[in-house]
């Protein structure tokens, strides 16, 4: 029996802005099993997680639905929660970064660092979208790295070579909600001094927290000199207020990794006896473990552990990274189908399979892993189907049949059992350093050596003869004794399995200790099928669901337009075509609003008379969104002026004025050029 420990245990925050993929379920499922493995050692550990609620993107995609930023993230919330409860993904607790817990906690770590003189306020110059008439987050702002080059890059770190910059270092710059060239406007924002912590972090990323590799590229940005961090954001935004600073909000990144402390808060307020300091205190003797990907790294070595350290909590105990996923040898791809879905995977195979797979791959190196689909299917039915599984299927039957599912009361091979036990220990060698690929190949050969003494004793010839009842009732009660220490062995990353076979072989639930300790003399329940093999039609049939939203797409491309969405361009099909003559009955004049004002009972319509020249119409437009009335006053417009008057619910419309863009608030009347005066023909 281990001594037990106090472990408490993080993935990275998914976005609230889109579904789960199998790209990001690398993490989940690494972090699951590794969780998993200790509360199968008998320690106290804990698995909190929450959604990354927060940020320009949120905001920008529920303005385009119509609906608020909290409906959307409470929506995208229960959909990753769908697809991580059947992915047997077991979090103690899922919350929120848009929650009072992460309020209360970020606005204290802020406060007790500005106290510790370690935030500075200064105006800086920033970049501004002139279309949209707002400051661009970092994310929103695109051009080529000023370190290495690479082009269509975001404005606070590159995707190539992994550098953080600020946005005015890079080259090209763009807007990437409206395309336009962004303009320099003054702002007062806030600083987190990074470098007030620098001996600290060089101590901790040297002093075994992190592996090698991820130590030896924090040197690089020590080299290069830690850089002050901008951790604020102007209105408008979605996130929480610096406090006293009315229109200035914590940027995203900051609060993000508070939201573990958060989760972990609200798991303590619900459950009693779990204490919040014990865990985050700076003096706590309980573990902290994160695990991420590669390319937060500057994010989750640097700023995180000197926020903390800042504010007097604990550092973490180690951040552990992973590399991304690809399938096949190649990036993911929505054209060759394989950007895939966590719910498009669940629509055709079993999640244990990927799970399973995922760990066969796994090591504790940074280093992509690949998703070949062949040697998926493969893999899972050899190893899966043809050897642990079949080892049951192969004994069960006899025992069932005709001893009345009564197990022997002693092993028949005591020193085979006792040798699958003591590899044990490599087993777990294996789950608690990450070598998830050296773990599963240990038990895939203990796998071959079940199937291999079932050959010998060749169960199904003892049972053609007579006066050997009680020698095969030994053989297939030791096979399913092997069995039973490998389905517990496999427990983290078969959870569903595991149970399944724990109700087959009427078993508590498998802890590590009790693997040691053999079935004997007992009931068990006639064997069911644990797991069917995998069909190549089904991952052809998962493939062409995902490439399916792509040819949708890329079959209204005939004769596309673009159109913003989600802050980044998307091609829409035009209408169908008109003859020249259609187009020429339409009469385009420029009109000057002399008026406007709200219709009452709607909430989409604006009330507008519009001067010709000397005539003047009243026309409804649909622009309440965008536009304050008393900001339309005096500008000029183009309109249709020989549109036949429209009756309208709230009145008649004696006219069209002419706006582009996907609605809500991205709605722009189209305007003359300077000179033009009212009742000129536009043509």
């Amino acid at each position: 029996m281990t001594q037990p420990r106090k472990i408490l245990v993080t993935s990275a925050l998914p976005y609230a802005n889109g579904p789960i993929h199998i790209g990001h379920l690398v993490e989940y499922v690494q972090t699951d099993i590794w969780a998993r493995f200790q509360k199968m050692r008998g320690h106290q550990c804990y698995y909190v997680c929450a959604d990354d609620a927060h940020g320009t993107p949120i905001m920008l995609r529920a303005r385009q639905e119509g609906i608020t930023p909290e409906a959307l993230i409470a929506r995208v919330a229960q959909e990753h929660k769908a697809d991580f409860a059947e992915f047997r993904v077991g979090f103690d607790n899922y919350h929120s970064t848009h929650s009072e817990e992460n309020r209360d906690c970020a606005t204290l770590i802020y406060r007790r660092n500005r106290d510790g003189g370690h935030i500075a306020t200064r105006s800086i110059t920033q970049a501004y979208d002139p279309v949209e008439q707002m400051f661009l987050p970092d994310r929103f702002i695109k051009g080529e790295c000023p370190k290495c080059g690479a082009a269509d890059q975001y404005g606070d770190n590159c995707e190539a070579c992994g550098a953080s910059y600020s946005p005015s270092e890079l080259k090209n710059p763009r807007s990437a909600v409206s395309g336009a060239a962004p303009e320099d406007r003054e702002s007062e924002h806030h600083f987190f001094k990074l470098a007030d912590f620098e001996e600290m972090l060089k101590g901790w990323t040297r002093g075994g927290h992190l592996q090698r590799e991820v130590a030896n590229k924090l040197d690089e940005w020590f080299t290069a000199g830690l850089q002050e961090w901008d951790i604020s954001r102007d209105a408008p935004y979605f996130g929480f207020e610096i406090p006293d600073h009315p229109g200035k909000y914590f940027y995203v990144w900051l609060d993000a990794p508070i939201g573990y402390m958060a989760s972990f808060r609200n798991l303590c307020d619900r459950t009693p006896g779990l204490d919040f300091a014990s865990f985050w205190s700076k003096d706590s003797t309980a573990e902290l473990y994160n695990f991420i990907g590669k390319d937060i790294v500057y994010f989750h070595c640097l700023f995180w552990p000197a926020m903390l350290h800042g504010a007097g909590f604990r550092k973490p105990t180690a951040v552990f990274v992973h590399g991304f996923l690809t399938v096949d040898g190649q990036k993911m791809s929505k054209s060759r189908g394989t950007f895939i879905k966590a719910r498009t995977y669940l629509n055709h195979l079993d999640p244990e399979f990927l799970r399973y797979y995922f760990a066969a791959k796994l090591g504790a190196g940074v280093d992509d892993i690949d998703l070949n689909l062949g040697d998926f299917a493969q893999r899972v039915n050899a190893d899966l189907v043809g050897k642990v599984v079949n080892i049951a299927s192969r004994c069960a039957g006899f025992i069932s049949k005709r001893f009345e599912g009564r197990l022997s009361a002693e092993l028949a091979e005591p020193e085979l059992f006792d040798s699958f036990v003591h590899a044990g220990k490599e087993i777990a060698a294996g789950f608690e350093g990450r070598e998830y690929s050296r773990a599963v190949r240990e038990i895939m050969a203990l796998a071959d050596r079940a199937n291999q003494y079932i050959d010998e004793k060749a169960p199904w010839v003892v049972a053609k003869q007579a006066g050997r009842e009680q020698e095969l009732q030994d053989i297939c009660s030791m096979g399913l004794n092997l069995f039973r220490v490998l389905i517990g062995y496999l427990k983290p990353i078969l959870p569903r399995t595991a149970e399944r076979s724990e109700a087959f072989l009427r078993i508590p639930a498998l802890a590590w200790d009790a693997l040691s300790t053999p079935l004997l003399g007992e009931l068990i329940d006639p064997f069911t099928p644990l797991l069917t093999r995998v069909d190549p039609k089904a991952i052809e049939a998962m493939l062409a669901d995902s490439k399916e939203d792509l040819t949708a797409q890329e079959a209204k491309k005939t004769r596309p337009h673009e159109t913003k969405t989600e802050g980044h361009l998307v091609r829409e099909p035009l209408a169908e075509t008109i003859e020249y003559a259609d187009f020429a009955r339409v009469d385009l004049r420029v009109a000057r609003i002399v008026a406007a004002s709200e219709v009452a009972g709607s909430d989409k319509l604006l009330a507008l008379t519009l001067d010709l020249g000397g005539e003047q119409r009243a026309v409804l437009a649909g622009i309440r969104s965008a536009y304050r009335p008393e900001a339309l006053v005096g500008r000029l417009t183009v309109m249709v002026a020989n549109l036949a008057p429209r009756k309208m619910r709230f009145g008649n419309s004696d006219g069209m004025v002419l706006a582009a863009g996907p609605g809500g608030q991205d709605i722009f009347l189209l305007a003359p050029d300077t000179g033009a005066e009212p009742g000129m023909r536009v043509r």
